[in-house]
């Protein structure tokens, strides 16, 4: 499937939004990029933070936070029959926050993935996986397996209820993770979700130029520009770096959102085609109007709303095809 927002027409809420986000970003577009800075100043202003915490479910979510390694983040939705939830039909995401690889954390994220589990009436873990650059490719790779075997040999999490998710960064990482656990021969997720993911870290991805203008957040060089931190010495065409050059064949099915506006627009059709090419199940929408990762603000964004309802639909039909439900529809679509 693909589409777009209705009509093309985007809501109020999307052009104030979009405004804000090119007025902040996009003046940082062609600078030189301290990853020190970007850490101090991601997901700023904190009054922005506490208001989608709180409207999108974050504060009433549970966290529990690993120290020992696999180091990261618990969460789940705490209802009144959760004890009485059939263990083995309840979802668990593996999800891998985006950041450029440079930035980033589970508590940044914490607003996304609560608005997935709230949704989901499942669980989630959040790695904290070493960033670039004093930990470039393959750190981030190594980590985010290291936590998918915690999840099935520690944890004892059946793989057949195990979705892999990830927005920008965290999207090529969760292609990569999926591609090097089946060439492992280690049991693959249900599913993969991917938001506006970067998984061509050569910088030939047309839309980084055609796009460079349009997209709210980055120029294409920006892209370029980042993408040697997390490559290092390593080669930038290597499947592990960049998995839109990686073998699709076996993969699980793969639902992919992404914005037609953005620089990393080609970055998610060329997945969905190679994965179709290989006869992967895939689920391509194309957004307009949004801006990169707008499922952040599913506090005031119906298109962020719309995407997560979608990606909640499809996690459910590949844990339980035919469209029943491991919770009762907890949440309606669309809220």
């Amino acid at each position: 499937m693909e589409s777009a927002s209705p009509l093309g027409i985007p809501s109020w809420q999307s052009r104030v939004l979009l405004s804000l986000v090119r007025a902040r970003m996009r003046p940082h577009a062609l600078a030189p990029i301290d990853p020190s800075w970007v850490r101090r100043n991601m997901g700023r202003p904190r009054s922005a933070r506490v208001m989608m915490a709180k409207s999108t479910g974050a504060r009433s979510a549970q966290y529990e936070r690993t120290m020992h390694w696999p180091g990261g983040e618990h969460v789940w939705w705490p209802t009144h029959d959760r004890t009485m939830q059939v263990p083995d039909r309840t979802p668990v995401l593996l999800y891998l926050h985006g950041g450029g690889f440079i930035a980033c954390s589970p508590t940044t994220h914490r607003p996304l993935v609560s608005s997935l589990v709230r949704r989901l009436g499942g669980e989630a873990f959040v790695p904290s996986y070493r960033l670039a650059p004093e930990h470039p490719h393959p750190a981030a790779l190594d980590d985010a397996r290291n936590a998918y075997v915690h999840l099935i040999e520690d944890r004892g999490i059946d793989p057949a209820r195990i979705i892999i998710a990830g927005d920008s960064a965290g999207g090529g990482l969760a292609l990569a993770l999926t591609m090097a656990l089946r060439d492992q021969g280690t049991p693959l997720p249900a599913g993969v979700l991917l938001f506006s993911p970067w998984t061509d870290m050569t910088g030939t991805s047309a839309s980084l130029d055609e796009n460079s203008d349009s997209c709210a957040m980055f120029a294409g060089e920006t892209i370029r520009r980042a993408s040697r931190f997390y490559v290092g010495d390593g080669d930038p065409f290597h499947p592990m770096l960049s998995p839109v050059f990686g073998n699709f064949d076996g993969l699980p099915p793969l639902l992919v959102h992404a914005c037609q506006d953005e620089v990393l627009r080609d970055d998610a059709t060329r997945v969905a085609e190679r994965a179709r090419d290989a006869g992967v199940v895939v689920s391509l929408r194309l957004w307009r109007h949004v801006p990169h990762v707008w499922q952040f603000f599913a506090a005031v964004l119906p298109e962020a709303r719309e995407s997560l309802s979608d990606a909640t639909a499809f996690v459910r039909e590949v844990m339980m095809p035919g469209g029943a439900t491991p919770d009762g529809e907890r949440v309606q679509p669309g809220t």
